[in-house]
């Protein structure tokens, strides 16, 4: 290899796979229920109703870290050392096979009043 060929790979890693290589070329995620706070979470499956040969080795991966307890999107992308876009697009590919179950936060705008929870809890202290 000549000094003018680009060294795409590192030497202790080997050969590194592009992202979109992972993506089948897609940049965004077919659903839009990935965002940072949203919590992902496993179905359970009977033994053998997986069929796990169609999924890649990125989404086991995705599946085995919300298969133990229910993490947030952001959690799963940092603990698979994958970058968040990619994780956003398995995940959808997951969510739409039926591998996983998507809760989203509650909006800010759907909390309670913090007034009204102080007021709860002075009333409870009253007693």
């Amino acid at each position: 290899m000549s000094d003018s060929t680009p060294h795409w790979y590192d030497d202790d890693a080997g050969p590194v796979v592009r992202l979109y290589a992972m993506t089948a070329g897609r940049a965004r995620p077919s659903s839009e229920a990935f965002d940072l706070m949203a919590v992902v979470r496993a179905q359970p499956r009977e033994a053998g109703e997986v069929d796990e040969t169609v999924l890649s080795p990125e989404q086991r991966e995705l599946l085995a870290l919300c298969s133990r307890e229910p993490r947030p999107v952001a959690e799963i992308a940092s603990d698979s050392g994958l970058p968040l876009g990619v994780v956003r697009v398995l995940l959808s590919d997951l969510l739409t096979a039926g591998q996983i179950r998507v809760s989203r936060p509650v909006p800010p705008a759907q909390l309670p009043d913090a007034r009204i929870l102080r007021e709860v809890i002075n009333g409870l202290r009253a007693l």
